[in-house]
């Protein structure tokens, strides 16, 4: 089964009964059960023992406990009892009232959601959980759905950091660059130097991002947004009030200090934020045993552990605020335990996302796929266009951008070397596109989960009202990638996704949203 098209079968299994019963746990562990099923012949006993092995190797392998993603887990948990604070301390409600003096519009609203996604660019776990924070007392008091939220924070986290060379991810990528030129006997250009040219290639990124602002501005709410922004503007409800209580969200559980100021929401968020960010450098500093840049220090960064550092600090900040306020201390207690148990099904999901991955690992669904490139005798003037599928494929089933970018890369570094060096770095753009549009569709990546946890948003609820957008960017990078090996031009390449971007949404909205409009 492994490195077959079998492989893909746990995959599709899972895909299919997000959408049909728009229950994720059960569809992802479904996914895993197919997975280990066919991993193990269909023996019943194996495949139970291959389902525990890749449950406690999440927390425990080769002999050490897996300190990254223990960190986040306590991440996640702090983060919780952050958000608790800032609503029982009153600081969400006061930086509400203080944004809507300000913020008199819900167009207001949103463009400043998608501003705040732009400048907070270090890491997307950051900034998908970092600008929930920030921008959900607004857009709540503006009666914006929490799924449009989640698809701000989403559509502007991987999107920007991608092609932000002072980030994990470009730093990432640039040392991923560094080895594919040495083994590919590239000396013309550096990694730095190839990464800021890679910038204006990513088509999907930059389509994903112009798009964001163009459902900010113009309230382009199309498929399920729609009727979740039609809810939250008519009856108030920003959730679907099918569903169960979601991860990220308090409820009413906490009565918010009348003396709450916006220095409360204010400083704990600047303090994650500032010592999350010091910690990142600090970390990445180390790594490199001696004097490094920033691009040094970011790519050997522990982002996880810095996440937690942060964390701690911005949640000890909050404990001070709460302490002088004169509250019982006996709430603190209490606070925490609201605050960990908000972030349970975040954290449920997350577990199931991080097995099936595993599942999917060992089934070489990566590998399958990626053979299929090395295996083509296509015309290289379509291999970047070729390139964003493939890619885009291997991140929606793997659920994995960054474990996409480390099969992706080298192949593709590799069949452009021998092929037409002049489309080279088009093609790794491509790649890293692909993997940023896969994960946007997926319900298995940590991203897509983390933004629903930021938006305080139902996760099924976030993956399907993003993917219309989605497929839009990815359509027009798509004409992009075969415009650029037709022409080799970045910038005529360019101007035809971005044309192409506007023209699909200009038609789109009169044929179907101002139809909806009218007929309400």
């Amino acid at each position: 089964m492994e490195g077959t098209f079998w492989s893909l079968i746990p995959a599709i299994v899972m895909l299919v009964l997000v959408v049909l019963t728009r229950k994720v746990l059960i569809s992802i562990g479904t996914g895993i059960v197919v997975g280990a099923l066919l991993l193990n012949d269909f023996h019943i006993w194996g495949t139970v023992k291959e389902i525990w092995t890749v449950f406690y190797t999440i927390f425990y392998a080769n002999g050490a406990p897996e300190t990254g993603n223990l960190l986040l887990i306590s991440f996640l948990l702090f983060l919780g009892v952050l958000t608790a604070f800032l609503q029982a301390s009153g600081g969400a409600r006061a930086f509400g009232d203080w944004m809507l003096r300000r913020v008199k519009t819900r167009t207001g609203a949103e463009v400043m959601t998608a501003v705040i996604g732009l400048i907070i660019f270090i890491d997307d776990y950051f900034n998908s959980l970092a600008v929930g924070q920030i921008a959900r007392p607004v857009t709540d008091r503006q009666n914006i759905s929490r799924a449009k939220l989640a698809y701000y924070i989403d559509s502007s986290s991987a999107p920007v950091t991608v092609i932000a060379p002072i980030s994990s991810w470009g730093a990432y990528i640039i040392g991923i660059l560094g080895g594919l030129f040495v083994a590919n006997g590239i000396t013309t250009i550096q990694p730095i130097e190839a990464f800021i040219q890679m910038i204006p290639l990513n088509f999907y990124a930059i389509a994903s991002i112009i798009l964001v602002f163009i459902v900010a501005y113009f309230h382009f709410d199309i498929g399920p947004m729609y009727t979740h922004e039609k809810r939250a503007r008519e009856e108030g409800e920003l959730l679907d009030p099918k569903r169960n209580q979601v991860s990220g969200d308090l409820g009413d559980v906490f009565d918010p200090h009348k003396d709450g100021k916006v220095f409360h929401l204010i400083i704990p968020i600047v303090v994650l934020f500032v010592a999350t960010v010091v910690a990142m450098i600090g970390t990445g500093i180390t790594e490199t045993e001696g004097s490094a840049s920033i691009i040094d220090a970011f790519a050997n960064t522990d982002v996880n552990l810095s996440l937690i550092i942060g964390g701690i600090a911005a949640v000890l900040t909050s404990v001070i605020f709460h302490m002088k306020q004169r509250k019982p201390r006996s709430d603190i207690k209490r606070i925490f335990i609201e605050g960990f148990k908000t972030m349970i099904p975040a954290i449920n999901i997350l577990i199931l996302a991080w097995m099936i991955g595993s599942i999917i690992g060992a089934l070489e669904t990566g590998s399958y796929l990626a053979g299929l490139v090395n295996n083509s005798s296509i015309s290289a003037d379509f291999l970047p266009a070729i390139l964003f599928i493939i890619a885009g494929l291997m991140a929606l089933a793997t659920g994995s951008s960054w474990g996409t970018f480390g099969i992706m890369l080298p192949i593709a570094a590799e069949v452009m070397a021998n092929t037409d060096m002049e489309l080279f770095l088009p093609a790794l753009a491509a790649v890293l596109a692909g993997a940023v549009f896969g994960d946007h569709c997926t319900p298995i990546s940590d991203t897509t989960v983390l933004s629903s946890t930021g938006a305080g948003a139902h996760h099924i609820d976030h993956v399907l009202t993003q993917l219309p957008y989605a497929f839009i960017a990815a359509f027009t990078a798509l004409v992009g990638f075969f415009v650029i090996g037709l022409t080799h031009s970045t910038w005529i390449a360019l101007a035809a996704t971005i044309i192409l971007l506007i023209g699909i949404v200009w038609v789109t909205h009169v044929l179907f949203v101002q139809k909806k409009k009218k007929a309400s």
